[in-house]
């Protein structure tokens, strides 16, 4: 396997990666997205890309921030589970149907799930924490950021 260009790299020759992405990814303060809501899309999309290093450091993050482990442990079934509440379920159902736009358009149900759990302004918000994570996801899974794991 060749070298592909470190963290440190990238972000030294592409500045403006998280100049443009982190922001895009931050929502207002009174959002109904909530600190729980974006730990949540950003572990569920990390998990469908495949993307070791973004799973890795967003479930760290969400477990810091007081998320439960058992919700985490969960998360690839949320359907199944019933620890999730209706807006998170709504999230992540957006969140799903975004990252997997390729294979299946969004659909009007899915769609309306999602207005109506969050109204418009709050639907955009939640969309561009999706559109931000997905990128991070493809700019470390192309240059396989490795998380730094110690056991």
């Amino acid at each position: 396997m060749s070298q592909r260009l470190s963290r440190q790299a990238v972000y030294k020759l592409t500045p403006r990666l998280a100049k443009h992405l982190v922001p895009l990814g931050e929502v207002a303060a009174n959002s109904a997205v909530t600190p729980t809501i974006i730990h949540l899309v950003k572990l569920r999309v990390s998990q469908i890309n495949q993307c070791c290093f973004c799973q890795h450091m967003h479930t760290q993050e969400a477990r810091d921030d007081g998320e439960h482990q058992v919700r985490l442990d969960v998360l690839p079934a949320w359907r199944e589970a019933p620890c999730f509440n209706k807006q998170e379920r709504a999230a992540l159902e957006w969140a799903e149907a975004l990252t997997l736009i390729s294979q299946q358009s969004v659909s009007d149900s899915v769609y309306q799930n999602a207005l109506a759990a969050f109204g418009e302004q709050d639907l955009l918000e939640l969309t561009t924490v999706i559109l931000a994570i997905n990128s991070w996801n493809r700019v470390a899974v192309s240059m396989q950021f490795a998380p730094d794991i110690s056991l």
